[in-house]
Formats: structure tokens, C-alpha cells, sequence
């Protein structure tokens, strides 16, 4: 690809067509059903885990995804080449052929929609897991026994190359979900971590896409909003870090609040809202 100058406006116009959301949340507190509130015509649903009862009576499409090699095939129709691929590897000029040849109703499908909503990405990293250990990366060359090890870096690997992919896909907000769970240490101390296979992926997540919240319970009181995950009566997105409640959030646009009604249609709007002058 040939190197080319990126002028303001084009970047301007890039950044308001696209946009990378990770949403975490304990489980039933409604992240699936986040999709109602994005326009149905334009977005699909990448569905990873079987849980489309939420959205019954959505007029939006998805995609049943079981294993990790159907999930590299639907990112890499929704992503395109990758230029810096092998030629031999996951979402190569090779790749791209193949999966378009196999599945053109899908590219058809894919090619007019602008929200790609993937549930969850804890699903994804525990067909990545199912997967890597059936590869050779898995068996130790000089045993042939199981190696955890191996197959906990080639998931690490190939989950996060398929989400900068991802990141990368032309006019695509892409929005991944994943559960949220609650961790107790020794000290009676409670902390709040994405729940997905292979710590690696957790800890490059943050880097790779715009924005991190969290959707979780709350009660209103006098000095604002408690969290309250077991039973709380609002759901409420927290969007910067730093929160109060130390529940993970990044805001990259730094045009969101601290906390935000669950609307991604009007979240992501404030988000993409350019500014004046």
C-alpha cells in the first residue's frame, strides 16, 4: 500500500463514520438488548453466545457464530485485507478470496451495514480457547502432552489480531459486549474486571479501542448516583475512568459524563458531534 497524506477533513469524516466501543456489564443487566436502541436496517448482530431471546421483536439481522475460524472469516469479510498479513495467515489477500467466494450473501449483507454489535467477546475468547487447543501450538514438541501455555498465547495472538482488525474496518462502529464479574481478595476488597480467557486480551482491549463502559445497576441518593449491581433501579453507563466506582472506562472523545442513559444510538452521536471552529 502506497504511503499518502491524510488531511484534516478526511480524518474528521473517518473518525464520525466509524467507532470502537468495549461494554461490560454483569450478566442480566441487559447488554444484549443494548442493539434495540442503534438503527435496526444498519446494524448486525454477531451473535456468539446463543442470546437472542433479549432482542425478540428486533427488526435488526444477525449472524450465529460456534467456533473461532467462523469468527476470523466474519471479521475478515467485515475488515477487508489486512496489507501487513501473511500471505498464508488469517485475513490475507488468500483469506479474503476465500471467505468472499464462500459467503457472498454474507459480504452483501455485511457491505450495508454501519453498526456490527459482536456478543459477547467473553464467548469469543472461549471458542478462541476451544479452538487453540487443537492446535500444534498447544502440544509440547518434545512430549506431545498438552501445553496450557501455548495455547494461551496463540489465543491471545489470534483474538487480538481479530479485534485490531476490527478496529481497522472501514466505516464500521463496532461495538463488542462481555461480562463484568466482581473479584474478592483476602482483604474483603471487591474489584470489577472484564471475565474473558487469557489475561492478555483483557489488558490489551483498553489500548485497541475508543472507548471502555461499563453498564451497570444504580440508585439515586442525595450525592448522586450508588452503585448498586445486585438490584439498583437504573441502568447507567459509567464512561471515564477514574470513576468513583472503579468500574473500567476509558472515554477517548472526552464528550462523555461520568455516567450515561443506556442509548448507544444517542451515546455514540455525542461521541462522533464534531466540534465548531
Amino acid at each position: 500500500m502506497a504511503l499518502r497524506i491524510v488531511t484534516a477533513d478526511e480524518r474528521l469524516s473517518e473518525a464520525n463514520q466509524k467507532t470502537t466501543v468495549a461494554i461490560f456489564g454483569p450478566s442480566g443487566v441487559g447488554k444484549t438488548s443494548l442493539a434495540r436502541t442503534l438503527p435496526p436496517k444498519e446494524t448486525v448482530v454477531i451473535d456468539l453466545e446463543a442470546g437472542m431471546k433479549s432482542l425478540q421483536g428486533w427488526t435488526g439481522d444477525s449472524i450465529p457464530v460456534r467456533t473461532f475460524p467462523d469468527a476470523l472469516d466474519i471479521a475478515c469479510l467485515i475488515g477487508g485485507v489486512n496489507p501487513a498479513a501473511d500471505a498464508s495467515g488469517f485475513f490475507s489477500q488468500g483469506h479474503y478470496e476465500h471467505v468472499v467466494a464462500t459467503y457472498p450473501d454474507l459480504l452483501t449483507l455485511l457491505s450495508g451495514k454501519r453498526f456490527v454489535f459482536v456478543d459477547s467477546i467473553t464467548d469469543l475468547t472461549r471458542q478462541a480457547m476451544a479452538w487453540a487447543k487443537t492446535r500444534p501450538e498447544a502440544f509440547s514438541e518434545k512430549t506431545g502432552k498438552p501445553d496450557t501455555r501455548g495455547a494461551y498465547g496463540l489465543l491471545a495472538r489470534e483474538v487480538i489480531g481479530l479485534l485490531k482488525h476490527l478496529q481497522h474496518a472501514p466505516g464500521k462502529t463496532v461495538i463488542f459486549v462481555g461480562i463484568l464479574e466482581s473479584l474478592t481478595d483476602d482483604m474483603n476488597r471487591t474489584t470489577w474486571q472484564p471475565q474473558m480467557d487469557g489475561g492478555k486480551v483483557g489488558r490489551e482491549l483498553p489500548g485497541i479501542v475508543d472507548q471502555v463502559m461499563t453498564l451497570s445497576l444504580f440508585d439515586r441518593d442525595e450525592s448522586g448516583w450508588r452503585h448498586n449491581p445486585t438490584s439498583g433501579a437504573e441502568r447507567r453507563f459509567v464512561c471515564r475512568s477514574g470513576n468513583s466506582w472503579a468500574l473500567p472506562a476509558k472515554d477517548r472523545s472526552g464528550r462523555l459524563e461520568i455516567t450515561e442513559s443506556p442509548d448507544l444510538g444517542a451515546l455514540l452521536s455525542k461521541i462522533n458531534l464534531q466540534k465548531k471552529g
